[in-house]
């Protein structure tokens, strides 16, 4: 199938097989165009007897992206992987890490990012609606301010701003403290509209829960009632602190009304193909992508309720490598085309990061790669 058509599906409307069928298509061409483009990727697919010396035989038969090798993700954070030559990248992405952490560089073309972008607006308008609403952005303006190199943090505030119009930031430079005036402005002008919020979990627990307490304690309430909140990412630091994903949305919806709170779960290294969280409280694939269940010992796949590492499969990446990657996520699939939501596609859970001594494990197994 023509990506270009592939594009035009619906996120969630197709059926385990179809979507199998047209997913490993999809999955084996990015393979062979990896192998073409990118000498360290070849060499891998070697490596791991995926690719014999001399063609690309051995994965043409292959019956599923299932069967197709992944890469540990955390090798974007040892190695420059690109697909394409200097000159056509046109953005490097940065994962997120604290101060003295390596983290990974995902090199763009045009026609990558176009195809990210496409692909998020069409899942999250799955659950949004297909009008732009006004949009309240839950961080500062400074962070988008570099467009050729930008964190994942700056990445999805733009990606998601698509979604979005007249749009404002929540906080402001410097400090990170909450522009009440401007916050104000913002719902008595939008006050009988939908409004779209965005932000990073942590950041809207501390930098703007938080500040509404102490708001609401000076007499000052703010209503996000007609409010749909989109977040991810940062839940380690709130589990640090016991707080739970009920106990997240329950106090949002205390303290300022909010009801339709949704979580994902993505990446910097597949940007685009987010796994959204659903009413029932369910992360869902869609047909651009999928999540593989792998057991720890021998990497086989997991059976449906079985929790294993999780491996990612997107359908966008052209310009880099990224199209089959193992995180260091536990968790595990609750079930495919029968989630309450009506949603068709897998539907999972994440249970929690790998140990590190089980991270390097991991790691061990591909460190002739990087050799």
């Amino acid at each position: 199938m023509d990506y270009r058509n592939y594009l035009q599906l619906r996120p969630y409307k197709q059926e385990k097989e179809e979507k199998k069928k047209i997913l490993s298509e999809r999955i084996r061409e990015l393979t062979c165009l990896h192998m073409e483009k990118c000498p360290e990727y070849k060499k891998m697919m070697r490596v791991s007897n995926f690719a014999e010396e001399g063609g690309n035989e051995a994965f043409v038969k292959l019956m599923s992206y299932e069967d197709i090798p992944f890469l540990p993700v955390r090798l974007f954070k040892e190695m420059e992987l690109r697909s394409v030559s200097q000159n056509e990248i046109v953005k490097i992405m940065t994962s997120s890490g604290t101060t003295g952490q390596s983290v990974s560089k995902i090199y763009l073309d045009r026609e990558t990012a176009a195809n990210q972008q496409k692909v998020l607006v069409k899942i999250v308008s799955d659950f949004t609606g297909g009008s732009r609403m006004p949009m309240l952005i839950i961080d500062c303006p400074s962070v988008i301010k570099d467009r050729h190199m930008f964190s994942a943090r700056g990445a999805g505030i733009l990606g998601f701003s698509v979604l979005g119009r007249d749009k404002i930031y929540a906080l402001r430079d410097g400090d990170m403290s909450l522009d009440v005036e401007a916050v104000m402005q913002f719902l008595e002008k939008h006050q009988e509209e939908k409004i779209l919020l965005f932000g990073f979990t942590f950041m809207v627990w501390k930098y703007f829960y938080i500040e509404l307490q102490k708001w609401k304690k000076r007499g000052l309430c703010f209503d996000l009632s007609k409010g749909i909140l989109i977040h991810g990412g940062g839940w380690k630091k709130l589990l640090n602190e016991s707080v739970s994903s009920v106990e997240f949305k329950a106090k949002l919806k205390e303290i300022c009304g909010i009801t339709h709170v949704h979580d994902y779960y993505g990446m910097a290294e597949q940007t685009g193909c987010i796994y959204m969280e659903c009413e029932y409280g369910c992360l869902h694939t869609s047909v651009f992508s999928d999540v593989i269940v792998r057991n720890p010992k021998d990497f086989s796949v997991c059976d449906i309720g079985e929790s294993g590492i999780i491996e990612v499969v997107s359908s966008i990446p052209q310009s880099y490598p990224g199209h089959c990657l193992l995180t260091e996520d536990i968790g595990r699939i609750l079930g495919e085309d029968d989630c309450p939501c009506g949603r068709k596609g897998k539907y999972f859970r994440i249970e929690g990061r790998l140990k590190s001594a089980e991270v390097r494990g991991c790691s061990d197994t591909y460190e002739v790669f990087a050799g």
